[in-house]
């Protein structure tokens, strides 16, 4: 299927603004690049309550901001996408806003490090913080005991499988659930997905291959808090709600990941979105898709949160 007709006119609009493909340029450049994009998203739906917080890492104090809407009935940890190397939380508090209207979860919008100022394994280190501070303030974010969901895009995706598995070991926070939105899972640069010419978007192999260089050394890329499509054991982990896109880099190893975890026997929802780019899920107001995909995770939330309710 080819992309559809909103996304072909959204990228022939980037297109038309110029400019050398993010690639080519610092990081400093690339950030600004995406701060820009964001700058069309409609601010999101009004929560009851926002609040800027600071969460004590291993590097520093880490901004974060919490979205809480009326009466929530659990927590969503949301960790950002952007390579490692861009994105902020303000670029994704429009989708925050949405996530907290549509699922009535307390959602967490969570920074981290960037590289290559802050290479791996700093991205890791400071989405534990997060994820500890969480857990810590359960009562605080919505009510006693409330179930936790960790979700992510893009890097975003990675960190949040890489929590749930590292919590999974070393008896860390309950995690009810992880969301995992397009995730990277390895660095295997070519498979059919990273070749095929009709990805090469706006996220392309060449821009996968700039933020891996920037964020870890290739000596380490087979690691599983790197590369979690290589974790020797996935048993015992949430279920999970994998999303990807059909013109994608990254669609093949989001399969991959998701056929694994089924594997392991975890309980698997599994979506790819046709005529799709990467990138779509949070493009507020943009892409007719995202506001699609989000029901489709919202719902998905729903049911799994009233499962774990009424085991409680």
């Amino acid at each position: 299927m080819t992309l559809d007709d909103a996304t072909a006119t959204l990228l022939a609009q980037l297109a038309a603004a110029g400019g050398p493909p993010m690639h080519e340029v610092t990081p400093v450049e690339a950030r600004a690049r995406i701060a820009g994009l964001a700058q069309l998203y409609p601010p999101g739906p009004e929560p009851d309550r926002s609040e800027d917080v600071l969460i004590s890492g291993p590097g520093g104090e880490l901004p974060a901001r919490v979205l809480v809407p009326s009466n929530p009935r659990g927590i969503l940890l949301y960790l950002h996408g952007g390579g490692w190397v861009v994105g902020s939380i303000a670029e994704h508090e429009a989708l925050g806003r949405q996530l907290a209207e549509a699922t009535r979860c307390t959602v967490v919008l969570a920074s981290y490090r960037l590289a290559p100022e802050a290479p791996w394994p700093a991205a890791v280190d400071d989405a534990w913080a997060a994820l500890t501070w969480v857990d810590a303030h359960r009562s605080e974010l919505a009510v006693t005991g409330a179930p936790l969901v960790v979700a992510g895009d893009s890097a975003g995706g990675n960190l949040a499988t890489i929590l749930a598995r590292r919590a999974r070991e070393d008896s860390g926070p309950a995690i009810a659930l992880q969301v995992l939105v397009y995730p990277v899972t390895d660095h295997d640069f070519d498979n059919a997905s990273y070749t095929d010419p009709a990805n090469q978007l706006a996220l392309n192999r060449d821009t996968l291959r700039w933020f891996w260089d920037h964020y870890v050394a290739a000596e380490h890329r087979d690691h599983a808090d790197v590369s979690p499509l290589r974790a020797e054991d996935l048993a015992g982990l949430p279920p999970a709600v994998v999303v990807t896109a059909e013109h994608d880099v990254l669609r093949d190893e989001g399969h991959a990941y998701a056929e694994r975890l089924r594997a392991a026997g975890v309980a698997v929802d599994h979506r790819d979105f046709a005529g799709q780019m990467h990138g779509f899920f949070t493009m507020v107001g943009l892409l007719p898709a995202q506001g699609e995909a989000l029901a489709h995770v919202a719902q998905l939330i729903d049911l799994h949160l009233a499962q774990e309710g009424a085991i409680r």
